[in-house]
């Protein structure tokens, strides 16, 4: 009975000759396990499927082609059995009790293909779930790395997020000390105009309280003599260009720039509008010189209504 090559028996499993060549070539005709190794292995190869070309004088008990006169089917049967005789082995033999090896029957052959074509089916599964594992963890890394590039990017936005909020801080800081700057300046200036022009206020408010004591020698019979009241404040309503009004409470005793500071302040004139104040009955337009004299003076005590008007 012939033997059964690693060759023979890889065709028999229903490999491609050109594969089974290359494999027992690759492996050495070291054994069939070898051999399927290697098929598995390379089957994703984009060469795997390329005609084998033995090498030249790698030939096992055989010499070099070199006889240009032979024919071209009498070279292609010796490199056909040159390459069997690579491929040979003791695959078609069993060892017998007595350490005589004898050729396998045709049912042991089949059981041995058959054994072949488990191991490769277990090879395979083996491969199967060791790809599928390493799947599994190339996935398992790639969400580790979003989650990790997420993270970064929200800490990003969280640290921009927190720089936007500290220096929206720092700029309502600034404009209430700016504002508490021009308060206590207006405070000051207010300060100053009333000891400016409020130095005899004092004599004359005592001179009315002596007009207004009745004189003792005047009959009881015809009662006290009317008295004139007098104010030390001023409520003022001014009329903005829009045509709202604002309205507040002055010192009799302050300057009428007192009032143009405050509609500075709190109108909504655009800044950088010249402006002017005056009263509308009777028509009065008031010069720069107006605004150093007390509001009393310019008799706008205790009450007034002025209009803001475009210079």
């Amino acid at each position: 009975m012939a033997e059964l090559t690693t060759l023979e028996s890889l065709l028999e499993m229903g490999f491609d000759r050109n594969r089974a060549e290359k494999a027992v070539a690759n492996t050495g005709n070291q054994g069939i396990e070898q051999a399927m190794d290697w098929l598995m292995e390379h089957e994703n190869d984009p060469d795997i499927d390329e005609p084998y070309v033995p090498p030249v004088g790698n030939v096992l008990g055989g010499e070099a082609q070199s006889q240009p006169s032979t024919a071209d089917s009498s070279e292609g049967q010796e490199g056909q059995e040159s390459f069997e005789g690579i491929a040979g082995g003791d695959i078609g033999y069993i060892e017998t009790e007595d350490g005589v090896k004898r050729p396998m029957t045709e049912e042991e052959k089949n059981e041995q293909v058959k054994r072949l074509e488990e191991l490769m089916r277990v090879k395979q599964a083996e491969r199967r779930e060791r790809e599928r594992a390493e799947e599994v963890e190339r996935e398992k890394q790639r969400r580790k790395q979003g989650q990790e590039l997420q993270q970064i990017r929200q800490k990003l936005q969280d640290d921009e997020m927190k720089k936007i909020a500290e220096q929206r801080q720092r700029e309502k800081m600034e404009d209430k000390l700016a504002r508490q700057r021009v308060k206590e300046k207006i405070a000051r200036d207010r300060e100053e105009r009333a000891q400016k022009f409020g130095g005899g206020a004092p004599s004359s408010t005592a001179a009315s309280s002596q007009n207004a004591q009745p004189s003792p020698s005047s009959p009881t019979s015809q009662g006290p003599p009317p008295t004139k009241k007098e104010y030390d404040e001023s409520r003022i309503q001014v009329r903005l260009l829009d045509g709202s009004t604002i309205t507040t409470v002055f010192k009799a005793q302050e300057p009428l720039a007192a009032v143009r500071v405050y509609v500075q302040m709190n109108g909504n004139t655009p800044e950088g509008q010249d402006f002017t104040l005056l009263s509308p009955y009777p028509r009065h337009v008031y010069t720069e010189l107006d605004m150093e004299k007390p509001l009393k003076e310019l008799g706008l005590v205790p009450s007034a209504v002025l209009v803001v008007a475009k210079k």
